[in-house]
C-alpha cells in the first residue's frame, strides 16, 4: 500500500512559534510511519519555508536557514504541491504531499491565510477552512457569531488602535464604566496568553491596553468572572463529536502564558467533576459553537463555569490548539476512547475527506 505523504507544517510568524514547534515534534514522532511518510517543513520567524536534511535540526529551538541541509520550499500552487528549492534556486519536486497537517498557531497559520493558500493549490489539509479559521482567530468576530448562535458568554468591549491614540481617555472612562473589574485585556489575534494582562484599575487598563496593542492593532477587554476554565474537544467536519469536559486549575492567579507552558503551574483534571447537566450543556454548546464558526476538522472550546449559579458561559474556540501528547486537546480525547496515534489518523482522514467532497461538489456546477 502507497504511504499518504504528510507535510507537517509548524513555526511561522507570530508569538507563539516555540508552541507550534512543540506540537509538531509530537505529531511527527506519533505518526504511524507504515501509513505515512512524514514531509516535515518549517516556516521561519520571517516567512522563508524550509526542508532540511534532518527534521529534528529545524525543531531544536527556532527554525532557521543556517542549519547545515537546509533547503527552501514553496508553495506551488500550479503543480498542487509544495516545492524544494535547493541551493542553485533549482525547483524539485520531490517534496510533494498528499496532505498538510499545518501545526501552526496564531496570526499568518491559523488565521485563514495559509488555509487560502492551499485552497489555491488545491491541496488537502487538517482543520477549519478559511472561514472557519480567521472567524475564530479574531475574538470579537469570534464572540459576535458565537452570540448570533445564542451561546452565552461574558461582556466585553472592542478598542481599535487609532481610537485609542484620538481619544484615550473617554475609552478609559467609558470602559470602566461599562464593565465590572476585574478585566482582561486580549490583542484580538493572537492565543496561548500572549500580551494577555489581568487588570484591576484605570491605570493598569492603560498600561495593558499599550501592551496587547503590539501584537495587534485590535483589542478586546473582556468582563472577569469568577470561575472555573473548563474545556472540551471536538473532532469531526459536518457531524463532530465532543470529548468528556476537562478543568484547567491553574496555580497562578489565571491562566497565563507561563502556566499553561510550564510543567507543574497548572493541574488538567480530567474528566471534570461537574453536574450531569453542565456536562450535556458544555457538550452541547461545544457542538454548536464549532458549527456557528463553520469549523472542521478538530477544535477546542474554553468555558467558563460560574461559582456562584454553576452557569456555563463560553469564552472562545480554537481551531488549531496545542497539540503535544500532553496538551489539553488530546489529553481529553486520550480521556473519551481516543489515542493520540489515532487521533491524528481520524484527522488527516477528516481531511483528505472534506478535500474530497469539495472537489465533488465543484465538479457538479
Amino acid at each position: 500500500m502507497k504511504k499518504i505523504r504528510v507535510g507537517v507544517l509548524f513555526g511561522g510568524q507570530s508569538g507563539e512559534h516555540e508552541v507550534s514547534l512543540a506540537s509538531a515534534a509530537s505529531v511527527l514522532e506519533a505518526l504511524d510511519r507504515e501509513k505515512y511518510e512524514a514531509v516535515p517543513i518549517g516556516i521561519t520567524r520571517g516567512g522563508q519555508w524550509l526542508i532540511a536534511d534532518s527534521p529534528q535540526d529545524l525543531l531544536r529551538s527556532e527554525v532557521t536557514l543556517e542549519l547545515p541541509g537546509t533547503d527552501e520550499a514553496i508553495p506551488d500552487v500550479t503543480h498542487h504541491s509544495i516545492v524544494r528549492v535547493d541551493r542553485r534556486g533549482v525547483g524539485l519536486h520531490d517534496s510533494a504531499v498528499d496532505v498538510v497537517f499545518p501545526l501552526l498557531h496564531g496570526p499568518l497559520g491559523e488565521d485563514g491565510t495559509v488555509q487560502g493558500l492551499f485552497e489555491l493549490a488545491d491541496i488537502p489539509y487538517v482543520g477549519s477552512g478559511v472561514l472557519g479559521a480567521a472567524v475564530s482567530m479574531d475574538k470579537v468576530m469570534m464572540k459576535a457569531v458565537l452570540a448570533q448562535s445564542g451561546l452565552p458568554g461574558v461582556p466585553y468591549r472592542l478598542i481599535q488602535s487609532v481610537a485609542w491614540a484620538r481619544d484615550r481617555d473617554e475609552i478609559l472612562g467609558s470602559t470602566m464604566r461599562d464593565l465590572q473589574t476585574p478585566l482582561f485585556v486580549k490583542p484580538c489575534n493572537l492565543g496561548s496568553s500572549v500580551g494577555i494582562s489581568k487588570i484591576h484599575d484605570v491605570a493598569e487598563l492603560a498600561s495593558a491596553i499599550d501592551v496587547a496593542l503590539r501584537y495587534d492593532r485590535r483589542v478586546i477587554v473582556e468582563q472577569g468572572v469568577d470561575a472555573r476554565e473548563i474545556e472540551c474537544s471536538v473532532l469531526g467536519n459536518d457531524a463532530p463529536l465532543v470529548s468528556v469536559p476537562g478543568e484547567i486549575r491553574s496555580h497562578h492567579d489565571w491562566y497565563d502564558y507561563e502556566s499553561k507552558y510550564t510543567d507543574g503551574l497548572a493541574d488538567l483534571v480530567i474528566p471534570a467533576e461537574l453536574e450531569e447537566w453542565q456536562v450535556k450543556t458544555a457538550q452541547e454548546y461545544a457542538r454548536r459553537a464549532f458549527q456557528a464558526v463553520d469549523a472542521a476538522g478538530l477544535a477546542r472550546v474554553d468555558f467558563f463555569v460560574r461559582r456562584d449559579n454553576g452557569q456555563i458561559l463560553v469564552n472562545e474556540i480554537n481551531t488549531m490548539p496545542g497539540f503535544t501528547s500532553t496538551s489539553m486537546y488530546p489529553k481529553l480525547w486520550e480521556a473519551s476512547g481516543v489515542s493520540y496515534p489515532e487521533l491524528i489518523d481520524r484527522l488527516i482522514r477528516l481531511a483528505i475527506d472534506r478535500h474530497d467532497h469539495k472537489k465533488a461538489h465543484r465538479e457538479m456546477r
